[in-house]
């Protein structure tokens, strides 16, 4: 699995369990599935993701975009 292929299954994974606690935990984690949308954002205009450099610190493929 590349680097591009990683970030997108592990953005979809974060989205899905912040909505999973605003629905059962608490309606303030809402604010994380803004900071993921954010940080998706601001990855798409600069190439800049921090997570990202974590995944390929760890030893994942590299992809076209990241």
């Amino acid at each position: 699995m590349t680097l591009d292929r990683t970030m997108l299954a592990f953005a979809g994974t974060m989205v899905l369990l912040s909505v999973i606690l605003t629905i059962f935990v608490s309606p303030l984690f809402v604010w994380f599935t803004v900071f993921i949308g954010l940080n998706l954002l601001q990855s798409a205009f600069t190439g800049f993701c921090p997570a990202a450099i974590v995944f390929k610190k760890l030893g994942v493929k590299p992809g076209c975009a990241f």
